[in-house]
């Protein structure tokens, strides 16, 4: 095999694949990008089993073939070459010896026989949606952060995709807050519900361009789903089982609501985790009353206290969260004001819109009022 590329559309392809390398594993072709040229195209390719990125590049074939290579040595030998208009080859032998020339600089490294690479399942390309790449980016960076970090629970290290007719509703949630983006597509659908693992979703929504021009295509299977955007497809193994019904956590009664500023609801939030340590946990008490919203926090280290100016509509109420739930819902929302329902100290906030594209669910904490 022998390819000749430019060293920013080479770079810019490892990139994108290499987010599919396995971190733990035992089984070195696991580690290694596949460069196929067997055909008329250049692919790269990377999978963990669970998780698997291809993408085509810009490149010139001087000889067909195939090679794997470990990903790691080549994102660095590739990354440290003279400068992006540079013109790399890439050569190997039978024996899978291969060079990787740029200007001046020469490695040899030990490549693995390309056709031990386990390559990506077939998808059925039948039940699918369609939509840009910024709606689907804005909207998992909008959910994301309200995944279990670990997976104890593998229900809740994903997120639920659901097609009904024209929407498609994104879900997540760790037991303390729920985050739900509802989206308009352009076409009514088959109905569709899986569970994607948010390690799926995360490295999707570094690779999309975020241009509203651009689509991408979600095709759905039993067990995989299949992300085709650019040159790139993203195949993923779904999370198996029924996902949380979340219905019944959700309610349009209220006893109090109340629109703030964001920016300054927030900066207010910000400013008082600035006393807050995870030994601590300590709440933000929020004292709603008529015009005003108080935010007070106290810990070891200090005291903080300000006020909002707010629209209160309802009875007055005090409640208290983690300040960290709130402000990872008001750091993904768009609007200038935003709109919280409260029932009662112990019942859930809801952070929505009046259109219903997105709803927050935070469980509030229980607290001591302290002078």
């Amino acid at each position: 095999m022998k390819l000749q590329f430019q060293k920013e559309s080479l770079l810019n392809g490892i990139n994108i694949v290499f987010k599919a390398i396995a971190s733990n594993t035992s089984m070195p072709i696991l580690k290694c990008i596949l460069i196929d040229a067997s055909t008329s195209e250049i692919k790269l390719t990377a999978t963990d089993m669970d998780l698997g990125i291809e993408t085509k590049i810009e490149g010139l074939i001087l000889e067909h073939g195939k090679i794997a290579l470990d990903a790691k040595l080549l994102f660095e030998i590739i990354r440290k070459l003279p400068d992006s208009e540079s013109s790399v080859i890439i050569v190997s032998d039978n024996l899978f010896n291969t060079r990787i020339e740029c200007e001046n600089a020469l490695f040899t490294i030990q490549g693995l026989d390309g056709e031990e690479f386990s390559y990506l399942p077939y998808i059925e390309r039948d039940h699918y949606i369609c939509l840009s790449q910024l709606t689907l980016r804005e909207a998992i960076r909008q959910t994301i952060f309200s995944i279990a970090p670990n997976d104890s629970n593998k229900m809740m290290s994903g997120e639920l995709l659901e097609v009904h007719d024209n929407i498609l509703k994104i879900v997540s949630l760790d037991g303390h807050r729920i985050s739900i983006h509802n989206i308009l597509l352009r076409d009514r659908y088959e109905d569709q519900k899986v569970i994607v693992p948010g390690k799926t979703l995360s490295e999707i929504s570094k690779i999309l361009t975020g241009d509203n021009e651009k689509d991408v295509l979600i095709f759905f299977s039993k067990n995989h789903i299949l992300f085709e955007f650019d040159d790139t497809v993203v195949i993923s193994r779904l999370i198996e089982g029924e996902y949380f019904r979340i219905d019944h956590m959700l309610s349009n009664d209220y006893e109090t609501r109340v629109k703030v500023n964001k920016r300054e609801f927030m900066d207010n939030i910000d400013r008082a985790m600035i006393l807050i340590r995870d030994t601590d946990r300590k709440p933000i008490i929020l004292t709603i009353e008529d015009s005003n919203v108080n935010m007070r926090v106290k810990s070891s280290f200090g005291m903080m206290n300000a006020d909002v100016s707010a629209q209160k509509t309802g009875r007055d109420i005090m409640i208290a969260f983690n300040p960290k739930f709130l402000l990872d819902a008001l750091r993904v929302i768009d609007d200038e004001e935003v709109d919280l329902y409260m029932m009662n100290p112990k019942s859930p906030c809801f952070i929505r819109d009046e259109a219903g594209s997105y709803i927050y669910l935070v469980l509030p904490v229980n607290f001591i009022v302290e002078n």
